[in-house]
C-alpha cells in the first residue's frame, strides 16, 4: 500500500499481477458462490419410525425445495422427498407422551395428536386465534395450550375444552365518578333537603342498586396486563396453577442506519439497537392460582447477596455507591412432572449472579437451593450468556431432582440437586465442557457431548443417571454432531474434520460398532485441492498462560518469512479445533496465503470459546488487553521458532477480529506492519447491551473499561498501513463506527490508511462479488505492505 494517498471509498479491481508466488488457489475462486464446494448436509431428523434420516442436501440446488432422506435399510440410495411425503411428515416440534407413542402437535394452527406408529394425525381444537405450547398433564386425558394471552385445558375423554386463565391486554375499565365542585355538592344537597319526594327517590335507588349487588354472581376475575406484555405461559401439570411473565419494556433510543440502496430509489432508515446502557427492560414473574381465581408475583427480595455491589466499585472511590437491591430477571417456570413443586432459575441484571430456587406456588415464596457469583458475568455451555439464561435445565422423574450446568469449578458441568434436601452432586468434572445432555427414553441414563478427548474435538458419551463412567460412543476425530434415532439404537452423525466438510454417518448406539459413511459431497472441483490439515500448536503468553494455535507452514522453497495473524470474530468463538470451520471462507484465504509463502497463524485468545471459564472471562473490563497481547506472544513465537521477519507481520480479522486489528495497529505498531479490519467494533460505548454490559459493565458505571477497550481512544498510535472495510447496512456492527473512526483518523492527519464500503451488505455479507473485493483488497495489503 503506498502512503501518499488517501482513499476513503475505493472501487477499482484490484490485481496482484507482479509477484512470483503462484498458486492453484484465487480469491475469485474461494469468496464465489459457496456452492462451488459441494453439497453437505445440513438439518438433520429422524423419522418417528427411527428408519429414515431426514436432511437438507440439496444437489439439485432448487432454492425452495432441499429435504432428502436416507432409509437406513438401503443406505446408499440418496432420495428425495416428494411434496406428498413432506406433508405428511409429523412435525419436530410439540410434546409427546410418556410412553412416546403420541404427539401433541399445531397443524395449520390447529391443535392435533398424532400416532407415531401410524402417523395418523387427529384435530383436536380449532380455534380463531393462533394456538401455540400444546403440553400433556400428568393425566394425560388432559392437555394444554396457550392461545393470544390465555392457557386452555382441553379433556380428551369428554371432548371438553375450558379457558383456564382470564388475561386481558390493557387496563380495568373503572366506574366512571363525577367529582362534583363545592358550589354544584351544595346546590344537591339544598334540592335533597326542599325536595321530599326527590330525595325519597334518591335513597330508593341506592337500596335497590345494593341489593343487586349483594345476590350477584361473583364476577369472573379478569387479569389485566396493563402496559406489559406476557411471556413463557404455562399450565403447571397438575392443572392447579399457571405461571407467566411479565416484562415491562423502555425502549431506548436507537440508531438508524440508512439504506441508500433502497429499490424505491429513495434512501430508507433501517431500524437497528439501541447503545450498551439503554436497557430498561423488567421482568416479573407471576403464578394464576385457578382455585383462588388470583394472580400474585413471585417475590425475589429474599434472594441472598441482592444487595452484593461488584468488585468494580472499588475502582470508583469518588463514588456513592448506595447499597440497594440489585434487579433480576426470573426465567419461565420449570415444573416437576406431577406439578406439585417448582423451581426459576433467576439472574441479576448485571448478570453477577444465578440463582435456582424453588417456588412456594401457594404463596410466592422463593427459598434459594443454589447460587452461582461471577464477579466477572455469568455465562458458559448450557449457562446460558445473557441475564435472560436458558441452557440445559429440567426434573427427573422422581419429582426430587432437578439438573442443570454451572460453571461452579471453572469447567461448565452437570449436577444433580435435591430440592427436598438441597444436596448437590456433580456428575461430570474434569477440565473440559459439557454440551447438551438429554435424558434417554427410559431415564436411566444420559446422553451428552464433552470435550474431555480435548479442547479440539466432540464426541458423545453415555452416561449413568446419577453419574459414573462414561461411554464413548463416537470414535472419528473431529466434531461429532450425534441426532439420537427415537428408538435410541442408531446415532446420525453429522462429522467433519479440519480439511474435511461435514458429511452425514450412520452407527449403532455402541462403542465397538463402526459408522458408515452415507453422503460423500464434496464437488470435484473442490477435492482436487490439498487443503491442509492446520497444524495444532500452543505457545506461552507472557503470563505464562498457553495459548492454543492453529498453524498453516508454507513449503521451504516459497516461504517469505512474512506472517498472517488471524484473529476469529464473536470473542466467545472456538476456531482452534479439528473440525471444519465455520471461517470456512478464511481457511481456504489462508491456504492460499500458505501457496503463497505466508505463514498464518489462527489464535484462540484469551475471551475464546472451549477453553473453561478463567479464558472465557479474561477480557473482563479490559477488551484488547490478554485477548491482543496473545495475538503478539504468538507473533514472538513465530519470530523464535519459525524464521519471521519481524518487520513482515501483518493482522487482520473481522467483527472482534476486526476490532483487535484495530487495536493491534494502534496500541502494538511495532509488532504490525498492517492490518486489515473488517466490520469492526471501534467505540465498545455504542455496541449493544446484552454483549457489551457482561464484559465492561456499562458506560456510566464503569467508563474506565470502555475508555481503554475502545480503538477510538488509541488511533493516534497508527503507523503501519490499515485497511478498514465496512457494510453500509450493518445493522449489528453500525456503520457509524467506522465513520466516526474516519473523522478521527482525519484529525489526526494519518495517511496511510483505507476504507472500503460495500452499499449492498449487512454485518454478514452475502454478496461473492462483496467478498471477492474485500479479500483481493486484504491479499494487495499485505503483499504489498509486508513484501515490497
Amino acid at each position: 500500500m503506498r502512503k501518499t494517498l488517501l482513499f476513503l471509498f475505493i472501487f477499482t479491481l484490484i490485481s496482484t499481477n507482479g509477484f512470483s508466488q503462484e498458486s492453484e488457489l484465487s480469491v475469485e475462486k474461494i469468496m464465489q458462490d459457496p456452492a462451488w464446494m459441494g453439497t453437505f448436509p445440513e438439518n438433520i431428523k429422524w423419522g418417528y419410525d427411527s428408519q429414515n434420516i431426514y436432511f437438507d442436501y440439496n444437489p439439485e440446488a432448487n432454492p425452495g425445495d432441499s429435504l432428502y432422506k436416507i432409509n437406513i435399510q438401503n443406505k446408499s440410495k440418496i432420495q428425495k422427498v416428494s411434496l406428498e411425503e413432506r406433508r405428511e411428515i409429523i412435525p419436530s416440534a410439540g410434546d409427546l407422551n410418556k410412553k412416546r407413542t403420541k404427539k401433541l402437535i399445531i397443524e395449520n394452527e390447529n391443535l392435533a395428536i398424532a400416532d407415531l406408529k401410524s402417523s395418523e394425525i387427529t384435530q383436536l381444537v380449532d380455534l380463531s386465534e393462533k394456538i401455540e405450547d400444546p403440553r400433556f398433564m400428568a393425566d394425560e386425558n388432559l392437555m394444554t395450550f396457550t392461545s393470544g394471552n390465555n392457557a386452555y385445558l382441553f379433556n380428551y375423554k369428554k371432548a371438553r375444552l375450558d379457558q383456564l386463565t382470564k388475561i386481558e391486554r390493557g387496563n380495568k375499565k373503572e366506574e366512571k365518578t363525577e367529582d362534583a365542585s363545592e358550589k354544584d355538592a351544595w346546590v344537591k344537597k339544598e334540592n335533597l333537603e326542599l325536595l321530599g319526594v326527590v330525595r325519597e327517590r334518591k335513597t330508593k335507588k341506592e337500596e335497590t342498586e345494593a341489593h343487586r349487588k349483594a345476590v350477584a354472581e361473583k364476577e369472573d376475575f379478569t387479569f389485566y396486563l396493563e402496559d406489559r406484555s406476557i411471556s413463557n405461559l404455562q399450565v403447571a401439570p397438575n392443572a392447579k396453577y399457571a405461571t407467566f411473565n411479565l416484562i415491562t419494556r423502555k425502549p431506548g433510543k436507537s440508531t438508524e442506519v440508512p439504506n441508500y440502496v433502497d429499490e424505491s430509489g429513495y434512501t430508507v432508515n433501517l431500524p437497528a439497537r439501541s447503545k450498551v446502557g439503554d436497557d430498561e427492560t423488567t421482568v416479573e414473574l407471576a403464578i394464576y392460582n385457578f382455585e383462588k381465581d388470583t394472580v400474585f408475583m413471585v417475590d425475589t427480595e429474599t434472594l441472598p447477596g441482592l444487595e452484593d455491589l461488584p468488585d468494580y466499585t472499588e475502582d470508583y472511590p469518588e463514588r456513592d455507591w448506595e447499597e440497594m437491591e440489585r434487579e433480576v430477571i426470573p426465567s419461565g417456570t420449570y415444573f416437576s412432572e406431577n406439578g406439585e413443586k417448582a423451581v426459576v432459575n433467576i439472574r441479576s441484571k448485571d448478570n453477577k449472579d444465578r440463582w435456582i430456587a424453588a417456588i412456594d406456588l401457594e404463596s410466592g415464596k422463593l427459598r434459594s437451593l443454589d447460587r452461582q457469583r461471577d464477579e466477572a458475568w455469568i455465562a458458559g455451555p448450557g449457562v446460558g450468556y445473557t441475564y435472560y439464561g436458558g441452557g440445559t435445565f429440567g426434573w427427573l422423574p422422581d419429582n426430587k431432582h432437578i439438573y442443570f450446568q454451572s460453571e461452579e469449578t471453572g469447567y461448565s458441568h452437570l449436577y444433580l440437586l435435591n430440592v427436598d434436601t438441597g444436596n448437590k452432586k456433580a456428575l461430570t468434572s474434569g477440565e473440559f465442557e459439557v454440551f447438551d445432555p438429554e435424558l434417554s427414553n427410559d431415564n436411566k441414563n444420559w446422553f451428552l457431548t464433552t470435550s474431555e478427548v480435548g479442547p479440539g474435538e466432540r464426541h458423545f458419551y453415555k452416561m449413568p443417571l446419577m453419574g459414573g463412567k462414561m461411554e464413548k460412543l463416537t470414535q472419528m476425530p473431529g466434531n461429532n454432531e450425534v441426532y439420537l434415532s427415537p428408538d435410541e439404537k442408531y446415532m446420525a452423525i453429522r462429522h467433519s474434520y479440519s480439511n474435511q466438510p461435514w458429511e452425514l454417518y450412520l452407527k449403532r448406539t455402541r462403542s465397538n460398532s463402526k459408522a458408515e459413511k452415507l453422503t460423500a459431497g464434496q464437488s470435484e472441483e473442490f477435492s482436487s485441492y490439498s487443503w491442509r490439515v492446520p497444524e495444532m500448536i500452543e505457545f506461552q503468553a507472557e503470563d505464562g498462560a498457553m495459548v492454543p494455535a492453529r498453524l498453516y507452514k508454507p513449503e521451504a522453497d516459497v516461504k517469505n518469512d512474512a506472517a498472517v495473524v488471524f484473529v476469529h470474530g464473536a470473542g466467545y468463538l472456538q476456531n482452534v479445533h479439528k473440525w471444519w470451520s465455520s471461517y470456512f471462507r478464511e481457511y481456504m484465504f489462508h491456504n492460499l496465503l500458505t501457496d503463497l509463502g505466508y505463514t498464518v497463524i489462527d489464535i484462540d485468545y484469551r475471551g475464546s470459546a472451549g477453553y473453561g471459564r478463567d479464558w472465557r472471562t479474561g477480557i473482563y473490563r479490559h477488551m484488547g488487553g490478554k485477548d491482543l497481547s496473545d495475538q503478539v506472544d504468538g507473533v514472538k513465537y513465530l519470530i523464535e521458532n519459525h524464521d519471521i521477519n519481524p518487520d513482515k507481520v501483518g493482522i487482520y480479522g473481522g467483527s472482534y477480529g476486526g476490532f483487535i486489528t484495530l487495536m493491534g495497529m494502534f496500541n502494538e505498531p511495532e509488532t504490525f506492519k498492517a492490518g486489515a479490519a473488517l466490520r469492526s467494533v471501534t467505540d465498545w460505548a455504542h455496541y449493544n447491551h446484552g454483549y457489551t454490559s457482561n464484559i465492561l459493565n456499562e458506560p456510566s458505571k464503569d467508563p474506565i473499561a470502555y475508555r481503554r477497550s475502545s480503538p477510538i481512544y488509541f488511533a493516534e498510535g497508527l503507523e503501519g498501513d490499515l485497511l478498514i472495510a465496512h457494510g453500509m447496512l450493518d445493522v449489528n456492527v453500525h456503520f457509524q463506527d467506522v465513520v466516526r473512526l474516519a473523522q478521527r483518523l482525519i484529525e489526526l492527519e494519518k495517511d496511510n490508511w483505507e476504507m472500503a464500503v460495500y452499499p449492498v451488505e449487512d454485518h454478514g455479507f452475502v454478496e461473492p462479488s462483496s467478498w471477492t473485493d474485500e479479500y483481493k483488497r486484504i491479499l494487495k495489503l499485505f503483499n504489498e505492505s509486508l513484501l515490497d
